[in-house]
């Protein structure tokens, strides 16, 4: 290429010319110039010398070409030694950082093994996959790290109903789950959402010896009613056959006289008494918000509520009616 260390740039006409062609004709040219100037200096002297002195001439002129050439090549091995070094310092900072950030992962007690597995896939998907992937799984990866940011403060909340949360908390539950339950004539139960919640319940009943509370809250208008009653009657026992404890309490009309300052409506469900999960309804009953908080105070102050709301609930004998 053109400007390339020791290669010239195209000859009159476009003709390229060989370097070392090149190298030579200069050669000859500066050996014929010294030649005829030796002529003109010394006109008497002899011929033989005067050959030597241009060939010696001619000589230094191709040693300098390639000096001159050399030079121009090393030049540019330091240029691409020194930007080689420079990409591979930036590479190996990479690397530093990524070692350390799944050190530090590993040393927080999170898998490195899963996040390995997230980045590789989405390498994948941002190479192969439609722009439409792409945007989703961008979507999903920001969900996910809005989520996380989130609960280095302790606490996450998502703009509506979010059962999947409840399911992956019930999963990852070691110890215990109280959960309240606002209306026994709420849709969920009947809903196909609730199958894999109880088959999460079941499962760390069984596996990991999980102790589950279930505290419904019986509006006084419910359990005025013999239909939603019978129902409720079976849904407690259909509970209570699978290892959940399940008791009631009926709230008082006015809102004064209720066990709570807070909207009994609220479903809350807290895992390991560490952490729990509170589902905020709108005035239709339908949850518009689903808050994920796990700090010490509000989590005790939830913990103290439900155990004094426990104390006063009734238990169900079965086959009877829950509220005679």
């Amino acid at each position: 290429m053109q400007g390339d260390p020791g290669t010239p740039g195209p000859a009159t006409g476009g003709v390229r010319v060989a370097p070392l062609v090149l190298k030579v004709l200069i050669t000859v040219v500066v050996s014929t110039v010294a030649y005829v100037l030796t002529n003109l200096v010394e006109q008497s002297g002899d011929e033989l010398w005067k050959i030597a002195v241009a060939v010696v001439i001619g000589g230094s002129a191709l040693i300098v070409q390639y000096m001159v050439d050399f030079e121009q090549r090393l030049a540019t091995v330091e240029t691409g030694h020194r930007e080689r070094s420079r990409r591979l310092e930036e590479h190996f900072d990479h690397l530093s950082d990524a070692a350390a950030l799944l050190s530090d992962l590993d040393d927080a007690g999170m898998s490195t093994s899963d996040a390995k597995r997230l980045i590789k896939s989405l390498r994948r998907v941002g190479q192969q996959g439609p722009e439409i992937v792409k945007a989703f799984a961008r979507s999903e990866v920001e969900s996910l790290a809005s989520v996380v940011t989130d609960l280095t403060g302790m606490s996450a909340h998502w703009p509506r109903d979010n059962n999947e949360w409840l399911i992956r908390l019930t999963q990852c539950a070691q110890r215990t789950i109280d959960a309240t339950s606002s209306s026994v004539d709420q849709p969920f139960w009947g809903t196909d959402s609730a199958g894999p919640y109880l088959d999460a319940q079941t499962e760390a009943m069984a596996v990991r010896h999980v102790t589950i509370r279930r505290l419904f809250m019986i509006k006084e208008t419910e359990a005025e009613d013999s239909v939603v009653m019978a129902r409720f009657t079976r849904l407690c026992q259909a509970q209570r056959n699978v290892g959940i404890m399940v008791r009631y309490l009926v709230l008082p009309p006015s809102p004064e006289e209720q066990p709570h300052p807070r909207p009994a409506a609220r479903d809350v469900v807290i895992f390991d008494t560490d952490l729990y999960l509170e589902f905020e309804p709108d005035q239709l009953g339908v949850n518009v918000k689903t808050t994920l908080d796990a700090q010490r105070e509000r989590v005790n102050r939830q913990v103290r509520w439900f155990n004094a709301l426990w104390t006063r609930a009734r238990e169900i004998a079965p086959g009877a009616d829950p509220v005679t």
